[in-house]
């Protein structure tokens, strides 16, 4: 793994950690473990296309092919069966974890119209972090006659930290433009 981010996280992030929250041992220190992208599609009950579709841009997106995400029990109001394919889902970790996080923190997230931070309220209690992401074509590297309807998915940073601050120093650390 030659990424930029992780180099700056083992040689300046992880002594600044260590040394803010006083851990003694090197082995608690928070740390990115994957990057997990959530796609809901709902419409794909309707129309069996989407799914290809959104798949193809995930994988643009991320570089890895998603996994298709079945529906757990059945719900009648939404005319939703048991095991109907209802969205994607994309586990990153190591280098293509980093490129993803690179390219998301640099390219992606500035391209937002009007960008003032990520919100401070994604996180679970336990030290991971979920953005949502309203729209795909943040990403330069998607061309935009493979998109046929605006979709937004959700990116959680899955981390080692025990508290929401462990987590939020990290990926502040990381490079990630929190609210102000």
């Amino acid at each position: 793994m030659n990424s930029y981010v992780f180099n700056q996280y083992k040689k300046e992030i992880r002594p600044t950690l260590q040394k803010k929250f006083g851990i003694k041992n090197p082995m608690a220190i928070p740390a990115l473990v994957k990057i997990v992208i959530n796609c809901g599609l709902g419409e794909a009950l309707t129309d069996k296309k989407i799914l290809g579709k959104m798949e193809s841009q995930l994988l643009i997106i991320c570089g890895q092919k998603p996994v298709t995400t079945k529906a757990k029990k059945a719900i009648s109001s939404f005319k939703l069966r048991e095991e109907d394919p209802i969205g994607l889902k994309i586990t990153l970790r190591k280098k293509r974890m980093w490129d993803f996080f690179t390219r998301l923190i640099s390219v992606a997230l500035p391209r937002v119209h009007d960008f003032r931070g990520v919100p401070k309220k994604g996180f679970d209690g336990k030290g991971n972090y979920t953005l949502g992401v309203s729209e795909q074509t943040i990403f330069p590297e998607l061309d935009f006659d493979l998109v046929d309807k605006i979709r937004g998915f959700e990116v959680t940073f899955v981390t080692t930290a025990v508290s929401n601050d462990q987590g939020k120093a990290l990926l502040e650390e990381l490079g990630i433009p929190f609210e102000k």
